[in-house]
């Protein structure tokens, strides 16, 4: 578990600079998850990433025996514009979404929603995210066989009433809505896109 770690710190570091910042939070039966927050200034953006979710494969929850070796491996990561909201709060629910795989056996795979059950950092008018298509920030890592290499999927925040207008269309028209209105999904002060 810790070699599989320290491979994915080491990625991270590689596509994303030094972190400045990293926080560890433990929920009671789980593994230990981290937040490293990797600041990019020259785009003014500010960039959080999950580390410890992808020590464990996720299974899926009907399978009758999990399987310690195979399955998807993940982890999850948050851009958005520095210095506008106090985004550094997200740290602690970002570490509940990592640890959702373990604590309620949900397979994390782009398409998915994630609700936070609060606002993602203090005011933010989001309570949930969109997990969106890897290997554009970040390249998969693949690990020695038969282990599944372990993604990073970008989250793009939402609000209730996109939530609730995905949960109805499905992903890929909410994010062709963002697209035609040219939605800053790395804002942290956005509203929600036009749906009507």
């Amino acid at each position: 578990m810790g070699e599989v770690l320290a491979l994915v710190e080491a990625r991270l570091r590689t596509a994303l600079g030094e972190p400045d910042a990293r926080a560890a939070v433990t929920f009671l039966g789980t593994d230990r998850i981290e937040v490293l927050r990797f600041p990019d200034a020259a785009g003014g953006l500010v960039r959080y990433a999950t580390l410890g979710m992808s020590a464990q494969p996720m299974t899926d929850p009907t399978a009758a025996l999990a399987d310690p070796v195979k399955g998807p491996r993940a982890e999850l990561l948050l851009s958005v514009r520095a210095g506008l909201a106090d985004t550094d709060k997200a740290l602690r629910p970002l570490a509940v979404l990592a640890a959702s795989p373990q604590v309620e056996g949900v397979v994390v795979a782009p398409g998915a929603s994630l609700d936070t059950g609060e606002p993602l950092w203090p005011g933010a008018p989001f309570t949930s995210v969109l997990v969106a298509e890897a290997g554009g920030l970040v390249e998969d890592l693949a690990l020695d066989a038969p282990m599944d290499p372990v993604r990073f999927l970008p989250l793009l925040p939402m609000t209730p009433n996109e939530a609730a207008w995905k949960r109805v269309h499905g992903a890929q028209a909410l994010q062709e809505r963002w697209l035609a209105a040219g939605t800053d999904l790395r804002d942290p002060l956005r509203g929600s896109v036009n749906l009507g």
